[in-house]
């Protein structure tokens, strides 16, 4: 069967606009189309090929389990997803892990734990929860009417109740609606889908403080700047403040399905047998290659090597807009970047994405004013480098028309 472009028109759902090349291999940071034409990869498959394309360890750890087992109802447990779990809690916060297929169904789990917490030691009047305008959770109906953008939620009928939204970095917004009866608080400690927001220390301790004032639980959606990405392990290591509960996903797999919840022995214990379940959560083959992707990206090489990749990127960047001034500001922590389109070139951050690829470049936006980077975090120097100046003549073809 001849495989093109236009045979997604004929059989895909129309929710994607993907781009007209096909990728069919990888290697690290490069990708191979149809027609051998290679490209540098600053998307990561958004935020999550961690470590490349066929990470040789990553083949290995898939390859070795696919010879043992690959899944088993959660009527039994398995060695790969015990052996995750553990190493989880051992480098976070957490006693308890419970696991998913995605971000959204990690957040899915973490607002179901929310709600039955509060009831359980509350009462039902102790059922609101309040996240960030602009903000991103994920899309099932639940994760996406507690993300705060409602152009992703409008139009598919009467929406889950007791849900509000507050300004993100703005504590005053969050205080007027928080009370006792609040039963959590969910935010990104760097908003990602909402244009590459970082989050001020004020207003973090700030949120943490409120959640404390009026018993609610503090969830951090890490789905985005988790594993890496922000050169912590996970971004509230660097931020002085611990959440109740944390969801993970994108770049645990590395590109291998997976999502997870964590948080303490006292609040997973509301999450009692039958309250909440997935058939694939804890697949042997994805937590196989989750546990090698975390063995290897909690290091101080790959973690300070995202931090000094970043700087190389901001330089960079920065080169480029010194020549075309067409960004504002470089914005991000780590290896998720966006560059802000300054008011000559508001609503146009598409534009770039689109002459990137002309260029060969694959990069991102994060709404439509911010041109995103989520590479991977081992992406070698000379593939920055390279990226960069196809970038540069990206933003040329956009700029020269």
């Amino acid at each position: 069967m001849k495989v093109t472009r236009e045979l997604f028109d004929q059989v895909m759902a129309p929710n994607y606009n993907p781009a007209n090349m096909i990728p069919v291999r990888g290697k690290g940071s490069r990708i191979w189309d149809q027609n051998e034409v290679e490209y540098v990869d600053f998307a990561g498959g958004i935020a999550v090929n961690s470590l490349g394309h066929c990470h040789p360890e990553m083949v290995a750890a898939l390859n070795e389990q696919s010879q043992k087992l690959w899944h088993l109802s959660n009527v039994f447990t398995n060695e790969p997803a015990l052996r995750l779990a553990k190493k989880l809690t051992d480098v976070t916060f957490a006693e308890h892990v419970y696991f998913a297929n995605s971000g959204a169904e990690a957040n899915e789990a973490a607002l179901k734990l929310a709600r039955r917490w509060a009831l359980d030691h509350y009462g039902e009047q102790k059922n609101q929860i309040i996240s960030f305008k602009q903000g991103f959770h994920g899309r099932t109906f639940f994760t996406v009417t507690v993300g705060g953008q409602p152009a992703y939620s409008d139009g598919f009928g009467p929406k889950p109740g007791a849900i509000d939204h507050a300004t993100y970095n703005d504590l005053a917004s969050l205080q007027a609606l928080m009370s006792d009866n609040t039963c959590a608080v969910m935010m990104e400690p760097l908003q990602g889908e909402g244009g590459i927001i970082s989050p001020t220390p004020e207003f973090v301790q700030g949120v943490r403080e409120l959640c404390n004032k009026h018993n609610a639980l503090l969830i951090f959606d890490e789905v985005q700047s988790g594993v890496g990405r922000t050169g912590q392990l996970y971004a509230y290591m660097g931020l002085g403040v611990t959440p109740d509960i944390l969801s993970t996903a994108k770049a645990l797999g590395g590109g291998f399905p997976i999502g997870a919840m964590l948080t303490t022995k006292a609040i997973a214990a509301s999450l009692k047998v039958g309250t909440h379940g997935s058939t694939y959560g804890g697949n042997p083959l994805a937590c196989a290659v989750a546990e090698r992707v975390l063995d290897i990206v909690n290091t101080d090489e790959v973690l300070n090597g995202v931090k000094r990749k970043e700087q190389m990127f901001r330089d960079g960047l920065n080169a480029i807009n010194d020549k075309y001034h067409v960004f504002n500001e470089i914005r991000g922590k780590g290896l998720l970047l966006g560059a802000a389109l300054n008011e000559k070139y508001q609503g146009r951050a598409r534009d770039f994405l689109v002459a990137s690829v002309e260029e060969q470049l694959m990069c991102l936006v994060a709404g439509a004013n911010v041109v995103r980077f989520a590479p991977s975090l081992i992406i070698p120097d000379e593939d920055i480098k390279e990226g960069l100046a196809r970038f540069e003549r990206a933003v040329a073809r956009v700029v020269n028309g």
